[in-house]
């Protein structure tokens, strides 16, 4: 096992990976931008190196100050935790060329899936269904694109090979809309990820979206912890999240999950990933994998019990996974709202000092969170502050405790997205179950 892991991140996430390497006896290095000095997980961790200003492009995104912070510490091994650099195959390279240990995939997997397009040729391949499409990237034959567009069936979906987040994506309905609609994608993707190509779609109507959580080790292990449900969304970022997802079978549940676990395998992946889906009318379509742990693994954690973040350390150490496919039972449901500092009619970012902050408390209550009182939160970051999750036998049990939580929970001195949770939390349809992706936006009237 390793000595000491560099955290390579800031946030709930880092302070995540602290207790587990704590856990685990294993020694922590916290790197941390100027902005960062008084982060929970750089008070706690064993060693911390400051590796530039608060831009995270000059820090936190920062790869040879990272590397050279690994050096000075001695350290053995890096976790990239979730956002900024944890699906940078570059960064992957050169940390395992520096003579460190990436804790996550190996680069060239993390290339291959990070291409959306040599993504579902991959899953094609290994037999994970995919939504209909191009097959592959739209070349420039303005008669051919609107060929393949009226054989999918319009509405269509034009999307960047190397998009993600919800950028780099534009839906049409006609053929006079098209030709345009790809070149504007095309200039986008360029400007934005370095990577003009992009393929076509079937447009779902009313999807939810479902996720299969997955781990591999480096011994042709490879196991599917259920899925969860991140139809919740305000354009396309997940705002609640649940585990199991609501009036998914054990069938379908058995069915994808192996055929993703199978995929790993076929792939040669290593360590925890997600493939994502959407699902419409009892059909599941994949969408893209996300090489890293999730924001919202802990509802997996929940209704599984098994630590993801361990299992990940334990993977990347050469160990092989503790649990076998056969020793997964899914059991409870389990919820997860994500806090964040922003104002929550306008969704405008809310930075400033935390004045008073009180954690809510109970039977099946966990919070994953840096935040304290005097905390600044600071500008130059996403705003999430933290993550409230409950778990219950059932899934109203498991509502009916964050009903309660939400109801118990103090965040003064900045604004929050609180008021949002408590009146979804009381929203029939969510109550209900099964809320397709823009059911959110039309309840915002966004």
């Amino acid at each position: 096992m390793f000595d000491k892991i560099l955290i390579a991140n800031r946030g709930e996430i880092a302070l995540r990976i602290l207790r587990a390497c704590r856990e685990m006896g294993i020694k922590t290095v916290a790197v941390h931008s100027e902005a960062d000095r008084d982060l929970k997980h750089v008070r706690l961790a064993d060693e911390s190196v400051c590796i530039g200003p608060a831009r995270s492009g000059e820090s936190y995104l920062n790869i040879p100050a990272i590397i050279s912070a690994a050096e000075v510490t001695d350290a053995e091994a890096i976790h990239p935790g979730y956002g900024f650099l944890s699906e940078n195959a570059d960064f992957a390279e050169r940390v395992e060329s520096s003579g460190f240990v990436f804790i996550g995939p190996r680069a060239d997997t993390i290339r291959l899936m990070g291409d959306k397009v040599s993504a579902k040729d991959a899953m094609l391949k290994a037999g994970v269904p995919c939504v209909p499409g191009s097959g592959g990237a739209l070349g420039d034959d303005a008669e051919a694109n609107l060929e393949l567009a009226r054989k999918i069936g319009y509405p269509v979906i034009i999307k960047a090979a190397g998009g993600g987040g919800g950028r780099g994506m534009r839906v049409v309905h006609s053929d006079g809309a098209l030709i345009n609609a790809i070149s504007l994608t095309r200039s986008e993707a360029a400007s934005a990820f370095n990577n003009p190509v992009v393929y076509m779609e079937k447009y779902l109507e009313k999807p939810r979206h479902v996720e299969f959580q997955v781990i591999a080790d480096e011994h042709g292990n490879a196991i599917s912890l259920g899925e969860r449900d991140c139809s919740m969304q305000r354009r396309h970022q997940k705002v609640i999240e649940e585990a199991p997802a609501p009036g998914i079978t054990d069938e379908e549940r058995q069915r994808i999950g192996e055929r993703c676990a199978e995929a790993c395998r076929t792939i040669g992946y290593r360590g925890a990933g997600t493939f994502e889906f959407l699902y419409e009318d009892g059909e599941f379509f994949f969408i893209e994998m996300n090489t890293r742990v999730q924001v919202e693994h802990p509802v997996t954690e929940m209704v599984t019990g098994l630590d993801i973040v361990r299992e990940q350390i334990m993977v990347a150490a050469g160990h092989p996974l503790s649990i076998s496919q056969e020793e997964v039972q899914i059991r409870g449901h389990s919820i997860e709202c994500r806090i964040n500092a922003e104002d929550p009619a306008t969704f405008m970012p809310s930075p400033g000092t935390i004045t008073q902050y009180h954690a809510p408390g109970g039977p099946g209550v966990r919070v994953d969170t840096h935040i304290y009182n005097g905390y600044k939160v600071p500008p130059y970051y996403d705003s999430m502050i933290g993550k409230l999750v409950t778990f219950g036998a059932t899934r109203d049990i498991a509502i009916a405790r964050m009903r309660g939580a939400l109801s118990e929970i103090v965040v003064e001195g900045i604004k929050t997205n609180i008021p949002l949770h408590r009146d979804l939390l009381a929203d029939v349809s969510f109550q209900n179950g099964g809320t397709d992706i823009h059911y959110l936006e039309k309840k915002l009237k966004l």
